[in-house]
């Protein structure tokens, strides 16, 4: 019966035609604070959820502040993990929230952080496997935002750290898989090709252009990806019921990135 219960909450994050997603994180007050783009939360859902955002994702917060009751329907991933800018290693990630209490709220997945390669990546580690059996259990999709950072790690969007982290996420009980694009369609093949279940790409540090942004989507999904999990890119953007909307012509309609603008 879990399995069901998969199915049909994951059908709320994934467009059944084209099988892939859109999922705005919102999960940076914790970390950061009340910054741009999320101070008001029931609006910047609004916004991203008019704009054909498949899913939005926070903290505990986002249903109980953020909720609207109004517009465009959205699916809610809760995110279980925190950490703050101002502990002594904002890398360390700590679960703050369970399964069951995002079930109590409405939740149509949840989702976990792992720094592989950290120095706390057994904890982080445990604590994906314990989730991932809990999600199991309960029939509720589990995304694993799987980041290489770490002493050994040179550069986090190496291909060779990020198929390996992807892969970790699915060997662990992960049911979608985000993690740092490439750069390039042919390595983050690599990455897609090693990785069993569904891969998104982070949108990372804020961006210099628009057009950057989309094509580095445009090209993710080139290469096998299945959709986006992009936050301060969109939430900090000028108009992010624009720039959703071109993000889903591409990722839902198949669009290039020029299409997409002119629109």
């Amino acid at each position: 019966m879990s399995e069901i219960g998969k199915s049909v909450r994951i059908e709320r994050i994934f467009d059944r035609n084209t099988g892939n997603a859109i999922i705005i994180p919102m999960d940076h007050g914790v970390g950061a604070g009340p910054i741009k783009g999320l101070i008001d939360m029931p609006s910047t859902v609004n916004k991203v959820a008019e704009g054909g955002a498949n899913a939005v994702l926070g903290h505990m917060g986002l249903p109980k502040y953020g909720h609207r009751g109004y517009g465009r329907d959205v699916g809610l991933i809760i995110h279980l993990s925190a950490s703050t800018s101002l502990g002594p290693d904002p890398n360390h990630k700590v679960l703050a929230t369970t399964v069951e209490e995002a079930i109590k709220v409405g939740a149509d997945a949840v989702s976990v952080h792992i720094n592989v390669g950290a120095d706390d990546e057994a904890k982080m580690l445990h604590d994906l496997g314990h989730i991932a059996s809990k999600c199991d259990e309960w029939g509720m999709p589990l995304l694993a935002m799987m980041y290489p950072r770490g002493p050994k790690v040179t550069s986090e969007h190496d291909v060779e750290y990020v198929k390996h982290a992807a892969r970790i996420g699915a060997e662990l009980g992960a049911d979608i898989v985000k993690t740092n694009y490439t750069g390039d369609i042919d390595s983050f093949k690599e990455v897609v090709q090693g990785c069993p279940v569904p891969v998104v790409i982070a949108g990372g540090p804020r961006m210099e252009t628009e057009n950057d942004l989309l094509e580095m989507i445009h090209d993710s999904l080139q290469a096998g990806g299945k959709g986006v999990a992009i936050g301060r890119n969109v939430f900090q953007s000028d108009d992010p019921i624009k720039l959703v909307s071109r993000i889903s012509m591409i990722v839902h309609k198949g669009l290039t990135p020029d299409e997409a603008m002119e629109s």
